[in-house]
This record gives structure tokens, sequence and C-alpha cells, in this order.
């Protein structure tokens, strides 16, 4: 388990027990106790948590994981998603893309796929790539078979995202051929929600732009509501998932959805 890894380990924990033990973590993790002081002295710089004598406590109530240290869990599943919904996109199409640790899967599939990138040098991109995730944009900027565009607008710490007004702006004036978007939540009768109403809404309108909406979620996401309100179940074409939760796929198909798991 590298660093990184390791500091997920811990803020996952934290977020879990509200309290850490120096000791109890180095037990959990498997490593010696100093290396666990060092991460939380580490992660305590970056204010993601509160040191204490023998360990460490929470820095705000509504305590999160930001999106790097998020990465580590279920990755597996969440590659297998991402390579199955970027086999739904076709040369040629603008494609939209939210922030979050599956669409960030979605991406990196799409920008890797070998028809995508086969092309000659007179030809276009091989896709458009709109999205509102900063890390994303970053990561794919480099791809010179895509064309790639980001919205203005200001950025959350959690998830990378630009929201507000700005992101609006752009995704006013464009057309989607198909859009995938990860969520927070996934009803079957409420549709896609998330935590924040902030991204709720730049996320809507993606939805909102797009001839064909997917929706990526893992397992955990499914049959569950949050907050704010993305889209309705009927304005969902496809969600592709995981393959650990079959129980909970029948209640999207029921409702009209493709459901794919990979």
């Amino acid at each position: 388990m590298n660093r990184y890894e390791r500091h997920g380990e811990l803020l996952r924990l934290l977020a879990e027990q509200r309290q850490l033990d120096v000791e109890t973590a180095a037990k959990d993790l498997d490593v010696s106790a100093a290396t666990i002081r060092r991460d939380l002295d580490q992660l305590a710089e970056q204010g993601l948590l509160i040191r204490t004598r023998g360990g460490a406590m929470p820095n705000d109530v509504t305590y999160d994981l930001p999106l790097r240290y998020r990465y580590a869990r279920d990755s597996a599943e969440k590659e297998r998603i991402g390579r199955a919904a970027a086999a739904l996109a076709e040369r040629g199409m603008v494609v939209g893309i939210n922030g979050g640790t599956t669409t960030t899967e979605v991406a990196r599939a799409l920008a890797t796929r070998p028809d995508l990138l086969e092309r000659e040098p007179s030809e276009g991109p091989a896709l458009t790539l709109v999205t509102n995730a900063l890390n994303i944009g970053h990561e794919l900027a480099v791809r010179t078979h895509l064309k790639v565009v980001t919205t203005g607008g200001v950025a959350m710490a959690q998830s990378y995202e630009l929201v507000g007004p700005l992101a609006g702006l752009i995704l006013k004036e464009i057309r989607l051929d198909i859009a995938f978007i990860g969520v927070d939540a996934l009803d079957p009768e409420r549709g896609a929600s998330a935590r924040s109403e902030h991204e709720a809404s730049i996320n809507a309108l993606l939805a909102a732009q797009a001839d064909r909406l997917v929706v990526v979620a893992d397992s955990t996401k499914l049959g569950i509501q949050a907050f704010a309100r993305i889209c309705p179940p009927q304005a969902i074409d496809t969600v592709v998932t995981d393959d650990r939760a079959p129980e909970k796929v029948k209640a999207f198909e029921e409702r009209g959805m493709k459901v794919i798991q990979a």
C-alpha cells in the first residue's frame, strides 16, 4: 500500500469512526506506528484532519474524502465500469462528462481506446470531450486525438468540479451526443442525485444537453437517494454499474433503463 492509498484509508476510517488511534490504525493498515504518525501529520498539514494526542479527529462535520484519496476504493470495479461505458461512444461524437472517480475512469478509457487512437493526421479529433472536471481536463489535454473543452466556474475542493453560473454559460450553448454522469445516488423512482446542490445543478445541465444520457455508478450508489436531484429516471437511457448487486438491477430495467453490469 503506497502513501496515497494509506492516506485514503486513514481518511475513510476517520469518516466512519470519527476518531483515529495511531496504534489501532497501524495494526489495521499493517504498518508501523511511526508511519501512521507521519501520515497523520501530512494530512493535518493539508487541513484534512486535526491531530490529537495519540491520533486524529475530523475537522469538519460534513467530512468527505477528496477525490485523490478515493481512487483506491473499488478501483477494479470502477475501471470495468469505465471501459464498458467508454465503449458506448462513437468516433466523431461530442461527449460530456462530469467529475468523480468513476467518470475519471470513463475518460481514461476513452483516451486509450485503440480504435480512437488510430487516425490519419489530416482527420479531425476522434472525440470532442466537454467536461467541468479540472482533473479530467488536465489529464486528457495532452491527448492530441481528442478535442478537450472545459467549462469555467468555481472549483469544488472535494471533486475538482467547476460549478456555478460561469460553468453554465458554456454548457447552455452546446449540444452533446452523449453524456456520462457520475452520481452520489441512483434510485429507480427518484432518479439520479448528488450531495451537493451546486454539482447537481451543473450535472443536470450536462444531462439536459445530451441526446443520450449514461449514468455510471458502482453498486453501492444504487437504490439510495441524495440531497439534490440531477434528473428523473425517465431522462436516463443507460446505467453502467458493476456486477456486485444483481438484485438491484431489475427495478431500473422496469423503469425503461438499459443496465450494463461490468
